[in-house]
């Protein structure tokens, strides 16, 4: 389930992924996070995972611009990177770059490995594009759950609802005069 680092931001930690030869060492357990409500990874994190250095990795975008529009990619503004290296331990190298990273969506990932035209590249990509499926995954459970909650919670506040109304009537029943209790005796 994603946790909150602040409003706009969100992590997801996933559990390794494995594919015959290949593993995403557990190191990379928090690859995807929600920034500007779209899921991205970090230029540094495809670049350790291709297995290139995050500078050629940004030339290559650089070079082919035409192929990452900005639902694709975009530069994180040094607000989000700040946020981003406060609430990420693993993100510290960013604290003191001059240069913000450009954050990748799903579509930006797979255009990627166009680019970089390695086999390496296609494994990774593959193992990525899993990644995202099954964050995908998570949110539809979590959406399904919410809903399920909601009509618990409907249930619950018309139950309450109708106690609150019954302990009503008894108050007012209650502040009724009732009735003498005894005999009558004529005359008095």
């Amino acid at each position: 389930m994603p946790f909150s680092l602040f409003p706009d931001l969100w992590v997801v930690k996933l559990k390794p992924i494995t594919m015959k030869n290949l593993v995403i060492k557990p190191k990379y357990e928090t690859v995807i996070f929600v920034i500007r409500g779209k899921k991205v990874m970090i230029d540094s994190d495809l670049a350790q995972l291709y297995e290139v250095q995050t500078k050629r990795l940004k030339e290559q975008v650089k070079r082919n611009r035409l192929r990452f529009p900005e639902d694709f990619m975009f530069e994180l503004t040094e607000y989000e990177t700040n946020k981003l290296v406060a609430n990420c331990d693993r993100l510290s190298q960013l604290k003191h770059s001059s240069i913000n990273p450009m954050v990748f969506t799903e579509q930006g990932v797979a255009m990627l490995s166009s680019v970089l035209k390695s086999d390496k590249a296609i494994q990774i990509n593959i193992e990525i594009m899993r990644a995202f499926a099954k964050y995908r995954a998570l949110i539809n459970e979590n959406e399904e759950l919410r809903n399920e909650i909601k009509e618990l919670d409907e249930k619950l506040d018309q139950a309450f609802q109708y106690l609150l109304g019954k302990l009503d009537e008894l108050h007012q029943k209650k502040n009724e005069p009732l009735p003498p209790i005894g005999f009558k005796i004529k005359g008095k």
